[in-house]
């Protein structure tokens, strides 16, 4: 992963002493609260409901053992003894105290990680897929691209204050582990014809409550040329972008308004007016930065591990781990672990301060130092040896981190929703954790299959609810808490938005309305078809009627 130099650290202690000035200010009644806000938004912190929450970027989802201990501690010594991670693969801290947070982010720049732009009308954390650098798919390592557009957005004095919040998403394989198309700017890296480097752009993807697939207004942007047709797009944004209007503003609204070719051709227009060699990556800065993704040193190992297939046939757990949490390697004799946060009756993407630890611990022994947050709220091992596979399963099962659900039913994506979120109408987690109940027995939950359940608590979207498999909206009737489900949608390589199944049910419904949906797709569905497939199949009306009939009837 990438290393801070001198100037990096040096940056974020000028960064972090500036934001202890203002904090004092505040808390001295010299700065009033909307004074107060722009200052504490560029520095990731948010007032909820019940406290100040803190949200900690994590680049493209890369973290090394030390930086999870910090967090850990910081969980520990700030908070309640656990972290939230999110949908943008950062952390958040929902208790923290206002007087505490120059310490804490004194304690973050020590381990070379900080809470800026995780928040505020700029350019924010950088996400990529979590499998980078441990896929055979991938033609390139996202994360050095993603790097590239961190350091170069990071406090960017054009960028800064943009008419609303800004996205990116990277990746670089087939399959789509980041949400590239439902993103301000998704990129997709591939190989042309001719094997050189380049960069399909999407751009104006995005949910809330305009939800968007991203179209594809370049489809192969040299590799060379990034930066500079960057800058393009978020100049036409910056200059056309609506600023009067706070539902209006995001760049997808923009793209919609004009077009996705009169957008292009204005972009194109913009980057043929940037000529100088100083607004692309300079080769040597690639270089260096390329430097800290060098290839691990992996070990030469046989394909097969014959500890760990009898283990496999020994522990009837660790076989159904294996088949849904344990994923190819490009390395030979090595795998890609994914450490489900969705444990049955679990808070999805919570984990505890000692889990923080566990993993930390079993990063460094067993993974080359490596842990990422994924989009979908879980944590990843990239780098573990299939024979160390038996005692790595043993060691998350002790702590409550073997749930073997990786993409299953009880693998949910949820948001904090209305028991931490001002903005939200409705509550997630219960939700979450009443339908994960239903699908409790794993031999059910496997027959089942691919089924991504996405939770939104307002129409935000920050649970991602309109590219769920199914998605489930919180709104507010009256003061009572209501979900409108949705289905169809995807935010993967295969991008759809959900279509609205029907009137919004209440919350002692809902877990008893997507059983019946499962039952519905089981008793259709064509072999082993994932109900994604099922549905774009059948449509919608066939699950329609089994919902609202059996509402009716109870």
């Amino acid at each position: 992963m990438y290393r801070y130099d001198a100037l990096d650290r040096e940056f974020l202690t000028d960064r972090s002493n500036e934001f202890r000035h203002q904090v004092a200010r505040r808390l001295s009644g010299e700065l009033t609260e909307d004074q107060f806000k722009p200052l504490r938004l560029m520095n990731g912190l948010y007032l909820q409901l019940h406290a100040y929450m803190l949200r900690v970027a994590v680049p493209y989802g890369s973290l090394n053992a030390r930086q999870v201990r910090r967090l850990a501690w910081i969980a520990r010594t700030y908070d309640k003894g656990y972290g939230h991670m999110t949908t943008r693969q950062n952390i958040q801290f929902h208790w923290i105290k206002l007087r505490d947070v120059p310490d804490i982010l004194d304690a973050l720049a020590e381990v070379d990680l900080h809470a800026m732009q995780t928040s505020g009308n700029c350019i924010r954390n950088v996400t990529a897929d979590p499998y980078a650098g441990a896929t055979a798919e991938e033609v390139d390592d996202p994360r050095v691209w993603s790097e590239a557009i961190r350091q170069w957005s990071t406090l960017h004095p054009e960028f800064s204050y943009l008419p609303r919040k800004f996205k990116f998403a990277v990746t670089a394989a087939k399959t789509d582990r980041a949400a590239v198309k439902v993103h301000d700017v998704g990129l997709i890296l591939h190989r042309a014809p001719d094997g050189a480097l380049g960069f399909e752009v999407i751009v104006g993807g995005g949910q809330g409550r305009t939800p968007y697939v991203g179209p594809t207004i370049k489809q192969h942007l040299p590799a060379s040329r990034l930066m500079s047709y960057l800058e393009a797009v978020l100049r036409v944004y910056n200059r056309h972008g609506r600023r009067d209007n706070i539902y209006k503003a995001r760049i997808k609204i923009l793209v919609a308004a004009l077009g996705a070719e009169e957008f292009a051709r204005q972009v194109e227009a913009e980057w043929a007016q940037i000529d100088s060699p100083s607004a692309d990556l300079p080769d040597t800065e690639l270089a260096r930065i390329r430097a800290a993704f060098t290839p691990m040193a992996f070990e030469t190992l046989p394909a097969r591990s014959e500890t760990f297939e009898l283990a496999k046939g020994v522990s009837s757990s660790l076989a159904r781990f294996a088949r849904n949490n344990v994923k190819p390697h490009k390395q030979p004799g090595y795998a890609i672990v994914e450490v489900s946060l969705k444990a049955i009756g679990q808070t999805p993407g919570d984990a505890t301060a000692d889990q923080m630890d566990l993993i930390a611990d079993l990063a460094e022994r067993y993974s080359l130092d490596d842990v990422r947050v994924t989009h979908a709220q879980n944590l990843v091992l990239p780098h573990v040896k299939l024979d160390d596979l038996p005692a790595v399963h043993a060691a998350l099962a002790q702590a409550g981190l073997a749930t073997a659900n990786i993409d299953l039913a009880s693998d949910i994506i949820a948001c904090p929703g209305l028991d931490y979120c001002a903005l939200a109408n409705a509550r997630a987690i219960p939700i979450a954790q009443d339908i994960a109940a239903k699908f409790a027995d794993p031999d059910h939950a496997e027959r089942v299959g691919e089924l991504k359940i996405k939770i939104s608590g307002c129409i935000n979207a920050c649970g991602h609810h309109h590219v769920g498999h199914i998605g489930i909206l919180g709104v507010d009737k009256k003061g009572e808490e209501f979900y409108q489900l949705s289905l169809g949608g995807s935010g993967a390589e295969d991008a759809s938005l959900g279509k609205i199944l029907g009137p919004a049910l209440p919350a002692d419904k809902v877990a008893d309305a997507i059983d019946t949906l499962v039952e519905a797709y089981l008793k259709v569905r064509d072999g082993d078809e994932r109900f994604l497939d099922t549905y774009r199949r059948v449509g919608l009306e066939p699950f329609k009627e089994a919902v609202y009939a059996h509402a009716d009837q109870a």
